[in-house]
């Protein structure tokens, strides 16, 4: 489907004459031919409107919050309400005070949900379409609250929580593969790294009711925050036919036309001649052409090249740092870290805990905000390094609590895990699906994010399952385990990890495949130069008849 490249403007009357265009279009389109392989993101850094001065756009980032950016917030209400329920009194006596293997097994069921579902997500997502792989796991995490609330016994709680696991791993992967697709190459990793800043709403809310009802003697101290956990899936529920698909999914599937239509709109405010909204176009064509010429067939892909094998690994163990470098001590298990360093009030217990996700919030927040405007590897570096600095010190703390009982050890075991917040969200909050979504093409791109969830969801499993029993077992000798993982994690970064910032996901499609990028190169600059002549021709011909 071909564009012309040419829409150029007139000029005010008395300062145009047939000349003058005719050297504009010759010029321009040599402009074009040179940059055709960069021509989007040079395009686009040239738009000096900002965002919420285009009209279009900015409500598609406000229709994207509900629908899209606030899927996280599901997965943060639910760490911070399991943290908040073991200070909850009617939840314990309801549940006999689980601990230990029991304990573990209500929090990590969330995350064998989610394995289980995982295999069937890339199917939905890329059959489906984006829009409804959302509205299919939102469905599920509905009913998975609902029963939550209504449990009876330890099994239906169980059963509640598998269920919102399951439905949870549809709507992340589609909707972080969505944003990325829908977004303005301006803001794309903006956008993308609020999507898991919002798990922080979802924890602040589950932390402000716990402190809410911990007091309650009924057992709507623990059936109302397990019923508010409905609310944003509801809310995808109720947006999502108001947002548009992927136009690269929609290309995909040979509805150019309607992608077409839907960059127009968004990212050219309704401009059927814009340049960019063309080039966009041509780029996005051109690429998931090649794209399904080179590709196999299945999860074959993703071993098929060195290249893809090499996004494997990454995407992989980006899964395991972003469960295994201690924040699910934070997220899980606050309550037993606490009373390991003499804090035993449930009161104060449920402070801490509201205290850290409002603080976790405030700092995600700025650095999904300024983060993505720096190189994506020095970020992972700066995260990584500070993540082993902290955990470190967080250790020797604890350690010296457990041998001298002084409180300063326990002050500042408080203060580090305030410290650790920050340093985690730097990248691993910040920059994680924005990453990702830059690392894998779109024919894989589902895949990509689905395997980066199945490595996450294992080790969240794994934790969770363990953690209790680690910290009841080996107090803060249990820290120990990961800070030599993060020592890895520093290693793993610096070796390994590409960077991808400042350009189009299409200039990123064939990040490690040299020959794949020359003959995209060609094909994209061959179409711009046929567009471009046959608008050089026209204004010839309107010359020579004039």
């Amino acid at each position: 489907m071909p564009f012309p490249f040419s829409s150029f403007s007139a000029k005010p009357a008395g300062q145009s004459n047939d000349t003058d265009t005719k050297t504009s279009a010759i010029d321009h389109s040599r402009q074009y031919n040179n940059d055709a392989d960069v021509i989007v993101s040079r395009l686009a850094s040239q738009d000096r409107t900002l965002w919420y001065n285009k009209r279009n756009l900015r409500m598609l980032y406000f229709l994207l919050f509900p629908t899209c950016i606030g899927v996280e917030m599901t997965s943060g209400f639910d760490s911070s309400m399991m943290n908040g329920l073991q200070a909850v009194n009617s939840w314990e006596t309801f549940f006999n005070k689980p601990r230990s293997a029991l304990l573990g097994l209500m929090s990590a069921i969330y995350s064998l949900g989610a394995i289980c579902g995982i295999p069937f997500v890339p199917f939905i997502t890329d059959t489906l379409g984006r829009r409804r792989a959302i509205l299919f796991g939102s469905i599920i995490m509905v009913i998975g609250a609902a029963l939550q609330a209504a449990a009876v016994n330890f099994a239906m709680f169980v059963i509640a929580r598998f269920i919102l696991g399951l439905g949870i791993v549809f709507a992340i992967v589609a909707a972080s593969s969505l944003i990325g697709e829908l977004s303005h190459p301006k803001e794309r990793a903006i956008i993308g790294s609020l999507f898991n800043s919002c798990y922080f709403i979802g924890s602040i809310v589950a932390a402000g009711v716990t402190l809410g009802t911990f007091s309650m003697k009924s057992n709507w101290g623990w059936r109302l925050p397990s019923l508010l956990q409905v609310t944003p899936s509801a809310l995808q529920i109720l947006f999502i036919f108001f947002i548009p698909e992927s136009p690269r999914w929609l290309i995909s599937k040979g509805r150019g036309d309607e992608a077409y239509a839907i960059l127009v709109k968004y990212h050219a405010e309704g401009d059927q001649h814009s340049e960019f909204a063309k080039a966009e176009y041509v780029q996005i064509e051109k690429t998931i052409e090649l794209e399904k010429e080179t590709a196999k067939i299945g999860w074959r892909e993703l071993v098929a090249t060195p290249g893809m094998r090499m996004r494997l690994l990454i995407g992989s163990c980006l899964g395991l740092f972003t469960q295994w470098s201690g924040n699910g001590l934070t997220s899980y298990f606050l309550a037993p870290v606490l009373d390991n360093i003499g804090v035993h009030d449930n009161r104060t217990k449920n402070l801490i805990n509201l205290g850290l996700t409002l603080w976790g919030f405030v700092n995600a927040t700025f650095f999904a905000l300024t983060a993505s405007r720096f190189k994506r590897r020095t970020i992972y570096m700066a995260c990584t390094i500070s993540l082993l600095t902290v955990f470190t010190a967080w250790t020797i703390s604890a350690a010296r609590y457990a041998y001298t009982k002084n409180d300063a050890s326990s002050h500042a075991v408080i203060v580090f895990l305030f410290l650790y917040s920050p340093a985690y969200n730097l990248a691993y909050n910040a920059l994680t699906y924005t990453y990702l979504v830059e690392l894998f093409p779109f024919h894989v791109r589902a895949k990509g994010i689905t395997v980066f969830q199945w490595f996450g969801r294992m080790a969240g499993f794994f934790n969770q399952f363990v953690n209790p029993i680690g910290i009841g077992n080996a107090g803060w000798k249990y820290n120990i385990s990961y800070c030599i993982f993060l020592a890895f994690e520093v290693v793993f970064v610096y070796f390994l990890f590409p960077e991808t910032a400042h350009r189009s996901l299409e200039e990123l499609a064939f990040l490690y495949e040299r020959e794949q990028v020359k003959e995209q190169k060609k094909r994209v600059r061959e179409e711009i130069q046929l567009d471009e002549t046959t608008s050089v021709k026209g204004l010839r011909r309107v010359e020579e008849v004039s």
